[in-house]
């Protein structure tokens, strides 16, 4: 049970560090710190995807999941949103 409480207080320290820094964030600099968070939400998805690899309890089952799963919408939010974004740069082609 110890274990699990480690994994908890470091999710519940880092949600909360994280909020207080990308509150601070200004809004142009948004753009690069979401392809930033992308990347650390890819490794979480790894680390996840690593604790079914090992003999764990069904909590720490439960908790990998639940990582894998906001993790995952992270990333998919986040290029979709960076897609949309790039898209207002290209030039509309003339109608010919």
């Amino acid at each position: 049970m110890p274990d699990i409480l480690l994994m908890v207080s470091v999710f519940v320290i880092s949600f909360i560090v994280g909020y207080l820094l990308i509150s601070s964030v200004p809004a142009r600099l948004h753009t690069p710190l979401m392809s930033l968070t992308n990347a650390i939400s890819a490794v979480t998805i790894l680390g996840g995807i690593l604790l079914f690899a090992t003999e764990t309890t069904t909590a720490e089952k439960l908790l990998g999941a639940s990582a894998i799963a906001l993790a995952a919408f992270n990333v998919v939010g986040g290029f979709t949103i960076t897609d949309r974004m790039v898209k207002m740069f290209h030039r509309k082609q003339p109608n010919s």
